[in-house]
């Protein structure tokens, strides 16, 4: 297995035992915990200072931030296979020993991660993935060496973001910041408990903002993560990273690493977005998040060119979904949103982020239609969280241009809809084959796509592609295709 292979994307989960004293997480304690209101927070927003001074110690930071960051200890009971009886013959008794029953037994597993104190009657902020499972809580206080049971108040996995109870008042609360004034470059500081060795501080810079990152364990995509340096290493998990000034910018999630060790890769949830999921899960127990109801994507320099705009900033709209709020709003298939309440966007992750985060609100929108600038008002909603065949490639195709002469394709008929989930609203051909060395499958078409529109233009059936595309000039061609749920827009290029 090649080094690429081997790379692992590891949550840094705690990796030596720490003691736990009788600890019990008590499910009445849970709803004692939430309350309508939320935890009363000190906030920083005042812009970070960028004169380019260097400083010859962050002692003072340190100090500042040292007791808002606790230890997190967890119990967790876990079965483990039972020690079957072994068999001795009836007349050899004084070989027969009692090796216990056969079946399971349970064995206790304890790991340490990090937390940190956001409200000064006991609201602390560590990782789902912390306290995941977790049969027993318990928060240390490193500069005192206090410890206390721990109620979970929630969790949320999306986010890995969980809110943690203790029964105290009078505790070392930390300021937060404002995570949107970050930019690459600013000094954050790293704190939390590594490997259980005890707190520690380390230094660096953000790395990047607005980072996606493909969690393989779980199979799922999580983004807009702030990127450091700073070294973060298993128990530094729910850990805080905070600026120069020690305001708390986020919490410290997960490493990319070949080793499960630092190698200067490390993520952490935004505060912004940490503190909109602790004020709801206290306040209600889960997460309310924005909904706008579009599939949305980043653009390419070939899309922004097709949709007439300078740069490739924004984010072009796929599909509007019929009854949502964007279609209410007049938002179209193909407009381009530059901006959101005044602040240019730039990608897919950092609009997404802002549109979760404001449920229930009016937000300010520019878009760009066919090179006009739009100004539109969306009142979002609420995101419902409950909410093939194939042949070999055609010599004679029905398409009747170069770009997708490899391309084949088929009306869609029932069988299809019920076997690939296609909904009923979902017009267009499916793509039942296509030649990995064409251009159309370079530009990202794969079997199982539905095409829904050439150059803008809708297709219904096998006839209607046919006509379309007999048209088109020998250009790029623009394409709309939905796949599992989402619709989006392609370029395929001759080039």
């Amino acid at each position: 297995m090649n080094a690429r292979k081997k790379a692992l994307l590891c949550f840094t989960v705690g990796a030596l035992a720490g003691g736990i004293y009788g600890i019990a997480l008590l499910a009445d304690k849970i709803n004692d915990a939430q309350s309508s209101a939320a935890p009363a927070v000190r906030i920083d927003d005042t812009p970070i200072e960028r004169d380019g001074a260097w400083r010859n110690s962050f002692a003072a930071t340190v100090k500042k931030v040292r007791p808002s960051v606790v230890y997190v200890n967890t119990e967790t009971k876990a079965a483990m296979p039972g020690i079957p009886q072994p068999f001795f013959p009836p007349d050899f008794p004084s070989f027969r020993f009692d090796f216990g029953p056969f079946g399971e037994r349970e064995r206790v597993v304890r790991n340490t991660g990090s937390g940190v104190v956001v409200s000064e009657d006991g609201y602390i902020l560590t990782n789902n993935h912390v306290v995941a499972s977790a049969d027993g809580i318990e928060v240390v206080l490193a500069d005192s060496d206090k410890s206390y049971p721990a109620v979970l108040v929630g969790a949320d996995p999306l986010t890995d973001i969980a809110v943690l109870k203790i029964e105290a008042q009078e505790l070392p609360a930390i300021t937060l910041g404002d995570s949107d004034t970050l930019e690459m470059g600013d000094v954050v500081l790293a704190v939390g408990n590594p490997f259980g060795i005890g707190k520690t501080v380390t230094m660096g810079i953000v790395s990047a903002i607005g980072r996606g990152i493909n969690d393989l364990r779980d199979n799922r995509y999580l983004d807009n993560f702030i990127q450091t340096d700073a070294a973060i290493n298993p128990g530094n998990s729910g850990g805080a990273l905070v600026d120069a000034d020690g305001r708390l910018m986020g919490i410290n999630t997960l490493i990319v690493s070949r080793s499960g060790g630092n190698n200067g890769i490390g993520f952490a949830v935004p505060i912004n977005i940490a503190r909109h999921v602790m004020n709801d899960l206290v306040a209600d127990g889960k997460v309310r998040r924005g909904f706008l109801g579009v599939t949305i994507q980043d653009l390419s320099p070939d899309l922004a060119k097709h949709f007439q705009l300078e740069t490739a900033d924004g984010v072009l709209i796929g599909e509007v979904f019929a009854d949502s709020p964007a279609e209410r709003a007049g938002l179209k298939d193909g407009d381009v949103i530059v901006s959101l309440n005044g602040k240019a966007i730039k990608n897919l992750r950092e609009f997404r982020a802002k549109i979760a985060t404001s449920p229930d609100q009016t937000v300010g929108l520019v878009v760009v239609r066919d090179g006009q600038h739009l100004d539109i008002d969306a009142s979002l909603g609420v995101m419902d969280e409950s909410s093939s065949s194939s042949r070999p490639w055609n010599d004679n195709p029905v398409w009747r241009h170069d770009l997708l002469e490899d391309v084949t394709i088929e009306n869609i008929n029932d069988v299809h809809r019920r076997s690939l989930h296609i909904p009923r609203r979902i017009e267009g051909v499916l793509v039942t084959g296509i030649a990995p060395s064409s251009k159309a499958f370079r530009a990202g078409i794969r079997e199982g796509d539905i095409i829904q529109s050439l150059d803008r233009e809708p297709i219904d059936s096998v006839r209607n592609a046919r006509e379309l595309s007999r048209n088109a000039d020998n250009r790029p061609l623009l394409l709309k295709i939905w796949r599992r749920g989402n619709s989006k827009y392609l370029m395929v290029d001759p080039d």
